[in-house]
């Protein structure tokens, strides 16, 4: 009997051999390299850490709430005085009222008079110490900056942005990476097969060589050279195989998972449909561009601000005693106001640095206009690159069809003696430059669809 654990168990067990022994395709590992890329999750969150920059800068247009608690104790005459009164405790012996009733004979006379005035009251100079408790609330808010605040807040909320663009473009160009590792692999893996047909064929042809040489129709030397050109073409399928190994090892760094089978392409050659309009319309580059133009915009309204005046208002509410809290309501005090500021002249200061801005305004703005220009170029020159390679794939292809033709035509000829195996072996050479130098081709025209898709960075999002 088959316990219902052990059946679930089983099920698991067969669900992860499934799961190793199948191949990982195109789609699936750019969904897994959206979810799991360490690169993607920082830039991630970097942007969503940019918002905390928009609430900080919100955050000032609505004041601030200060709580301040002072404990002090002191025999400083001003202090003393001072806690009494804000304690709301001063009485007529605190101002030395003792001394003034101890003298009053002296009044009537001028010299009296004068002599009572000199008097030092002995209360009021050198009290005993005080001991003072104050609790105070104070709610400042800025009512008008000329616009600072606004503009700063406009400024976090394009930074913002940026840093979204920013993030878009790392997932943009991990994607690219992982696109281009499975073409790469796919033109790997053409070439790895084109090379053991080749392989096939020199062992055949090494095969027949040794028969001949047993005929006495051939010489060493022939069969020495068909072995050297198959250890060549051996050396050249495990440099294949090596960078096999090498793009699955990236291909897991992409994915921060182990990877140890992928499906490529079928077409070893990537394609693109993208236009120009495509690319101008989505381009990273230039939406950055976008939003820099918006910065400095505000740059200048931040500028301007100094020529207008800052208004600012404020409440406060408070309580004081010589002990904590004690007679907190009948002690209670309040202060509301508010205050304007304006400077009139700085030297001269405040107009250069908004000239400042307006010229770096006008800068970026010729910038983006350029970036816009230079980056038509990029696309018209890619273009014009792939089109260049498609006709040398066109003719390499044709090429190495015949060179397949004539190998075939000259080791026919090499079993009925009519060339020599240097000839074949010239033929065979020719074979295999020419399926390396279509690999080579292939290879750059894919990475030119790359770079075309690289303008075209932000379309996907």
């Amino acid at each position: 009997m088959t316990y219902p654990s052990k059946k679930i168990g089983i099920a698991l067990l067969l669900s992860a051999l499934n799961l190793s022994a199948a191949t990982l395709a195109l789609n699936d590992a750019i969904e897994l390299l959206k979810k799991q890329n360490l690169e993607i999750k920082a830039a991630a969150l970097d942007a969503k850490n940019a918002h905390n920059d928009v609430k900080l800068s919100q955050g000032y247009s609505f004041g601030s709430l200060d709580f301040t608690q002072n404990i002090m104790r002191s025999n400083d005459a001003g202090n003393v005085f001072g806690f009494k009164l804000s304690s709301r405790e001063a009485n007529f012996g605190d101002f030395g009222f003792n001394d003034f009733l101890n003298n009053m004979s002296l009044i009537g006379t001028p010299a009296g008079n004068s002599a009572l005035l000199s008097i030092k009251p002995h209360d009021l100079n050198y009290p005993g110490s005080q001991n003072y408790f104050q609790s105070k609330l104070t709610y400042s808010v800025p009512l008008y900056t000329g616009g600072k605040l606004g503009s700063y807040e406009k400024i976090a909320s394009e930074m913002e942005k940026i840093k979204q663009l920013d993030s878009e473009k790392v997932t943009d160009e991990k994607i690219y990476e992982t696109r281009k590792s499975y073409y790469d692999m796919a033109l790997l893996e053409h070439s790895i097969q084109q090379l053991q047909v080749v392989r096939k064929n020199i062992t055949t042809l090494e095969n027949t060589t040794q028969q001949m040489l047993k005929e006495g129709y051939a010489k060493k030397v022939d069969l020495l050279e068909v072995q050297a050109r198959g250890a060549n073409v051996d050396r050249m399928l495990g440099e294949m195989e090596a960078n096999k190994k090498l793009l699955y090892h990236y291909i897991s760094f992409l994915l921060n998972q182990n990877v140890t089978e992928i499906t490529p392409p079928t077409d070893d050659k990537a394609q693109s449909s993208i236009s120009e309009s495509d690319v101008l319309r989505t381009n990273i580059d230039l939406k950055k561009a976008s939003h820099g133009l918006e910065i400095r915009s505000s740059m200048i309204d931040v500028a301007n601000s100094p020529f207008l005046p800052t208004v600012g208002a404020f409440a406060e509410t408070s309580t004081a005693d010589n002990s904590f809290l004690g007679n907190a309501s009948d002690h209670a005090a309040y202060t509301v106001g508010a205050k304007l500021s304006w400077n009139l002249f700085s030297g001269g200061i405040d107009s250069h640095a908004l000239e400042k801005a307006r010229i770096d305004h006008l800068k970026t703005t010729t910038e983006v206009e350029l970036a816009k220009k230079g980056i038509a170029l990029q696309y018209d020159k890619i273009k014009t690159q792939i089109e260049s390679l498609d006709l040398q794939i066109e003719s390499l292809q044709k090429e190495l069809d015949l060179s397949n033709a004539i190998y075939a035509n000259y080791e026919g000829r090499y079993r009925e003696h009519l060339v020599s195996m240097s000839d074949v072996i010239i033929k065979q050479s020719q074979q295999i430059e020419k399926i390396i130098n279509l690999q080579m081709v292939k290879n750059q025209r894919n990475e030119r669809i790359f770079a075309l898709e690289k303008l075209n960075y932000g379309a996907n999002q």
